[in-house]
């Protein structure tokens, strides 16, 4: 797998993480414990979003 296409599954992932905490925090029936394991697991993979980011190979201007 490319890092490019690494790069798009985790930017995906987060935001499907960004939609489970909406959610979640707009029912009454979440549990906080269920927001903040959601939240941390965003957080993780914002961490591996800048990791694949900076492994990336910079843009050349031609």
């Amino acid at each position: 797998m490319s890092l490019q296409t690494r790069l798009i599954e985790l930017e995906r992932k987060h935001r499907q993480l960004e939609d489970a905490i909406a959610q979640a925090v707009a029912s009454p029936s979440s549990s906080d414990l269920t927001v903040a394991e959601l939240k941390r697991k965003k957080l993780l993979l914002k961490d591996e979003i800048e990791r694949v980011r900076l492994t990336m190979p910079e843009p050349t201007l031609h």
